[in-house]
């Protein structure tokens, strides 16, 4: 049975997204989700797909070991942060080698690093003309979006699109890809 525990500050889409695409894989179990954010719309998905979902606070991520405990606990194969904003501490990273994934809503390196995240980086893809955008996936290191890149995908922009239609086609891109090298990142070790 494969492991995987999912870190999410917002609504949760890519999480349900994800718990979807395994929930009839008798291989693959959700451990948890933990956010956090106490008012975040991921715990209302969670609760109506009988996932557990716990929320965390900065002191308990970077100034002691407890998420580190909860994690060490639950022994994941996989952490997948989807839709996650804080940077990942160094303990987590050195704890969990290699066990680690992102998606960054761009193309990597373009548009990654500190403040890149959401709506900001489809308004900068936007001011910027970009003819095509798309998604990276990527190991975490201990530097915003410089992890190894796993998996990128493509697509393309028209003049007349806006911030809000190119979050659009970057989310078609996540849930297309995101579930299926999650998938393939569990089984390959």
């Amino acid at each position: 049975m494969k492991r995987i525990v999912l870190f999410a500050s917002g609504s949760g889409s890519n999480v349900e997204n994800i718990i979807h695409h395994f929930k009839d894989n008798p291989q693959v179990h959700i451990a948890c989700v933990l956010s956090n954010k106490k008012d975040a719309k991921v715990f209302d998905r969670c609760s109506r797909l009988h996932v557990s979902a716990f929320y965390f606070n900065r002191h308990s991520f970077y100034e002691s070991e407890a998420v580190l405990d909860v994690l060490k606990a639950m022994k994941p194969d996989l952490i997948v942060l989807a839709g996650f904003l804080w940077k990942v501490p160094e303990n987590l990273i050195k704890a969990f080698p290699d066990q680690i994934v992102n998606i960054h809503p761009a193309l990597l390196p373009k548009y990654g690093g500190k403040g890149m995240y959401g709506m900001n980086i489809h308004k900068a893809v936007k001011e910027n003309a970009e003819t095509e955008t798309g998604i990276t996936i990527h190991y975490v290191n201990e530097h915003y979006d410089e992890g190894t890149i796993i998996k990128q995908a493509t697509v393309a922009l028209a003049p007349q699109d806006t911030p809000d239609t190119i979050a659009e086609k970057i989310h078609a891109l996540e849930y297309k890809h995101f579930p299926k090298v999650i998938e393939n990142l569990l089984f390959e070790h």
